[in-house]
């Protein structure tokens, strides 16, 4: 049997403004901080372990891409 995918959770602009704020706070937040963040934002813990998943892989992929600029543009002496 395939296996059924949860549908997209989509946030409006106020939820994210709150994760956002979350992260720049902590980047790995353990159950309890999971809980007190969903209860705020409105969505399940899961939903929340997810978005911090993803929102630290967009954050390693953007720390990768400014140590190539720096690489590519010196800093001049």
């Amino acid at each position: 049997l395939p296996v059924k995918k949860k549908p997209r959770t989509f946030y409006n602009a106020e939820q994210l403004e709150e994760l956002e704020k979350m992260f720049q706070e902590d980047h790995y937040p353990d159950n309890e901080k999971r809980r007190e963040i969903a209860a705020v934002v409105g969505v399940t813990p899961q939903r929340i372990l997810v978005w911090f998943q993803n929102r630290r892989a967009k954050w390693r992929k953007l720390q990768k891409l400014n140590m190539k600029g720096n690489r590519k543009y010196p800093a001049s002496s």
